[in-house]
């Protein structure tokens, strides 16, 4: 991490970074490759567990090859005059420690600190230092060394101190295993790295230049070129006062910690901020997709579920109780043995919610459904860096299998029977009855007419009207007046069954519409809106960047 990537991680602050970074791990996880998700929950433990432990405090250590000297120049630093805090024997391949520290003891800031870095040899400093005061100096064991153990308590440590410094020589110091193994792998660390070239007593000054210069260009060649190079001489003592102002200045600073922690946030940011492409990728509308996709996407549905099928019941139950409850009582009997066509489909009113007998899709209505979803997926998600489009289309068909069984369970639920007969059937039932009841009357007095002339008796006197007698005239003017209503009230109910079709059209398809939005469109907007929410919390784990 360059010092300007530093100093604005300062003025943002590490808190409001980790923060941002949390959140695009939760975010990520089950989204982004697992190791990658992994990795940034590694970086936000080891930040709780170093900033709850003495952040003011500089771990440093000193790391190099067999014979590199690491060991020399951390002498030189300590002194000769060491007072044991951890009273434990040296063991083969452990790192040890020394503390420029006023606060020594159980319980001390070090001490915690040392505990959680698992360092049990420690010695405390017993000059006066002021300028190095708040240091903790490590000694690691050879990154080189024959001993696997050596090697992983150096890869341990690496991953853990505030502050490195890589001890070289003039033979090693392009040697492939340090440079692929651990510079090139912490390529950002600069502002929290030391590259100190020891032995330079056995250099000539024009060898000295060449060697620092070549030095140099390996480190910009592994992404260090921030890293300070610092010439020394631990059997001479030449360049450790350098050294030691450079140290000093990390100490007095206070902030290694934190600036190890803002380079491991942004690393770990950086690496999962690869799922979000080119700065301005993306979309920025809040509702990306189309009101005509949404539209062909809930006509599919709307097939599938047989929604014309269902129109075509209600259009035709209604006219089916509508000749029951109007027609000619001489014939409505015929239609009452005729079944509903709404109850045929277990749709009349009072089966709201159960299953229902309509038809499940077939093979053709699935694949309109699919080829609909699909479309929204990709033009959803078309624009979007990998993984996203994956995810948006995962989100769009994670319901798919289920749709038949939600469509039916909401046609059944829809309520298309739930209006009751208009107040007009009623009146025009019982004029029916009436014209009936006049029909039949009129029938009762000519058949007593027939009777008596029959018996040859004599004629009653019987009224006419317009010279029409009137038993003839209520018998067939019944019939007509029954056939006439007949008639007009069915050109009203093929009225109102359209009115009735298209109410349950509307009310199925809003009902499906709200299937569309719960399944399928607000989980492909959920999953846009994690891509848009992880961004910016990435942005804001790497300071705003």
């Amino acid at each position: 991490m360059t010092g300007a990537v530093a100093r604005r991680a300062r003025g943002l602050g590490l808190s409001e970074r980790l923060e941002g970074l949390g959140d695009a791990v939760t975010l990520a996880e089950g989204r982004l490759p697992a190791e990658h998700v992994a990795t940034a929950r590694v970086v936000l433990e080891h930040a709780g567990a170093r900033l709850s432990r003495g952040p003011e405090l500089t771990v440093a250590a000193l790391a190099g090859a067999t014979g590199s000297g690491k060991s020399s120049i951390f002498n030189a630093f300590a002194g000769t005059g060491l007072s044991t805090v951890g009273a434990r024997r040296p063991t083969t391949g452990e790192a040890h420690a020394c503390i420029w520290s006023e606060e020594v003891g159980e319980g001390s800031a070090a001490d915690t600190l040392l505990d959680w870095l698992a360092i049990k040899r420690r010695h405390r400093h017993l000059g006066i230092e002021p300028e190095l005061d708040g240091m903790v100096l490590l000694d690691l064991p050879d990154h080189d060394s024959t001993e696997v153990e050596h090697r992983l308590e150096v890869d341990r440590l690496a991953d853990l101190v505030d502050l490195l410094v890589w001890v070289v020589d003039p033979q090693k110091y392009a040697d492939a295993a340090l440079h692929d193994r651990y510079l090139r792998p912490l390529a950002g660390y600069g502002s929290v790295m030391v590259v100190v070239l020891n032995h330079i007593d056995r250099l000539e000054p024009a060898g000295r230049r060449a060697c620092i210069g070549d030095l140099g260009r390996l480190l910009r060649e592994d992404g260090l070129g921030r890293a300070p190079v610092i010439a020394t001489s631990a059997r001479t003592g030449e360049g450790l006062g350098d050294l030691r102002a450079e140290l000093a200045r990390r100490v007095s600073a206070r902030r290694a910690a934190t600036e190890r922690l803002a380079a491991e946030v942004d690393r770990a940011a950086v690496t999962l901020g690869s799922s979000c492409g080119e700065p301005g990728r993306g979309r920025r509308s809040p509702d990306p997709i189309a009101q005509s996709d949404r539209g062909a996407l809930v006509e599919a549905l709307g097939r599938a579920a047989n929604v014309d099928l269902v129109v075509g019941a209600v259009a035709g139950a209604h006219k089916h109780r509508a000749r029951a409850a109007t027609g000619w009582p001489f014939t409505r009997w015929i239609r009452r043995l005729r079944p509903d066509p709404l109850a045929r489909l277990h749709l009349a009113r009072g089966a709201a919610g159960a299953r229902t007998s309509l038809p499940a899709p077939t093979e053709v209505q699935r694949a309109a459904v699919g080829r609909a979803i699909r479309k929204l997926t990709q033009e959803a998600g078309e624009d979007l860096p990998a993984p996203w489009p994956a995810l948006v289309r995962r989100a769009g068909t994670s319901h798919e299998a289920q749709l038949p069984d939600l469509l039916d369970r909401t046609v059944g639920a829809a309520e298309v029977d739930a209006a009751g007969p208009p107040a007009w059937w009623r009146f025009a039932g019982a004029l029916q009855l009436l014209f009936a009841a006049i029909a039949l009357a009129g029938l009762a007095w000519l058949a007593l007419l027939f009777g008596f002339e029959w018996l040859q008796l004599p004629d009653p006197p019987t009224p006419e009207v317009a010279r029409i007698p009137l038993p003839t005239l209520m018998f067939l003017g019944g019939l007509a007046a029954g056939l006439l209503l007949a008639l007009m009230t069915r050109a009203l109910s093929h009225l109102g069954a359209k009115r009735r079709a298209r109410s349950a059209r509307r009310k199925l398809l809003e009902s499906i519409g709200a299937i569309a939005d719960g399944r399928i469109l607000e989980p492909i907007r959920d999953e846009l809106g994690a891509y848009n929410t992880l961004c910016a919390a990435l942005r804001r784990a790497r300071g705003g960047r």
